[in-house]
């Protein structure tokens, strides 16, 4: 009982320090974005149940904020940048929902989910306009000319670098062969996303090369960590897990399952089946936690979270925090672990 009193006190100072950082660029880019004069009725019903009730990430601009001021830089600065940033990522995360087919995460649908492919296109599409746009009218909010361009060089190749890996993944769908190397290469390159938080802010902070070095690693090494996070969580949500089968690919545990065990003819035989039963998804739990798969997952968390605090140590400030915020994604992993 006290080491979970210990976790949910973690989880709690987290959720704050995401809340008191994040918050306000969150709100400013809502109210920005729900200003626009829409006349479809539905698009607009769309764009508001996004911004309003769906998308609620702190964690990013917190994550801005937090980078900046580790290098001794004002955290208030990074706030215009925060916000087209945030809209960035709501769209990425709508066109992934489109391509994964996700009707819904979190328990609540997804803008695919709720008003189909079409509309969904269409609110990422505003959404990514939108936060490009302000991205360059960022230069009158007090950031450099030369900072945006290299701001704007970040974005780009981390673009690139996530569709490759969703290309990737494509590839991957209805395959029970592909080896947990594959998939981690894969985690990677999705990592970007975070990677260029912290390496925009620290940009912005007037970090030197070696803190900005420092902060890029720890960004991509937490994105690692939040995707395979999101990989056990998924397998222990029914309506999730199924499509990943159908729509997407297996969570990590699975696929190392699968990699290592002899005994995965009736699981293949499962993996196959056009419709899948909450008693199937039990037997591949089973089969799962046999083979260690959380087991692997958990100490593979462990090494990446463990690399990360070392690269932490590489900057002037809130050391404590940036230890706290990847030692928070380890409980479940290690509660999926100790269940197995």
């Amino acid at each position: 009982m006290k080491k979970a009193s210990s976790q949910e006190e973690m989880m709690e100072q987290v959720q704050k320090i995401l809340e008191e950082r994040g918050r306000k660029a969150l709100e400013i880019a809502r109210k920005t974005v729900l200003e626009e004069e829409i006349e479809c009725r539905e698009v607009r019903e769309a764009l508001e149940y996004f911004m309003n009730e769906y998308w609620q990430d702190t964690a990013r601009p917190a994550l801005l904020s937090l980078a900046c001021e580790a290098v001794g830089g004002d955290p208030d600065i990074t706030t215009s940048i925060a916000i087209p940033m945030t809209l960035i990522s709501g769209a990425i995360d709508i066109h992934d929902d489109i391509i994964d087919q996700s009707k819904s995460k979190w328990s609540r649908p997804t803008v695919y989910g709720k008003f189909g492919k079409n509309v969904a296109l269409l609110v990422g599409d505003a959404l990514l306009f939108k936060g490009l746009t302000l991205l360059h009218k960022s230069v009158k909010k007090g950031i450099p000319t030369e900072k945006i361009v290299v701001i704007s060089d970040i974005i780009k190749k981390t673009f690139f670098e996530l569709g490759d890996a969703e290309a990737i993944e494509l590839q991957f769908r209805g395959r029970i062969d592909v080896l947990s190397d594959e998939y981690l290469r894969v985690v990677r390159k999705k990592a970007a996303d975070v990677e260029a938080h912290t390496r925009i802010s620290s940009i912005l902070g007037n970090g030197t090369q070696k803190e900005i070095e420092a902060l890029s690693a720890y960004g991509r090494l937490l994105g690692m960590m939040m995707i395979l996070n999101d990989d056990l969580a998924d397998m222990l949500d029914f309506d999730e897990f199924v499509n990943r089968i159908k729509n997407e690919h297996l969570p990590l545990q699975v696929i190392y399952a699968l990699e290592k065990s002899r005994d995965k003819r009736e699981i293949n035989l499962i993996l196959r089946k056009k419709k899948k039963t909450k008693s199937d998804v039990k037997k591949i739990l089973n089969f799962t936690n046999k083979a260690e798969g959380p087991v692997f997952v958990a100490e593979k968390m462990k090494s990446i979270a463990d690399e990360a605090i070392y690269h932490s140590q590489g900057i002037k400030y809130n050391k404590q925090y940036f230890k706290l915020l990847v030692e928070t994604l380890l409980p479940s992993v290690m509660e999926s672990r100790e269940g197995g």
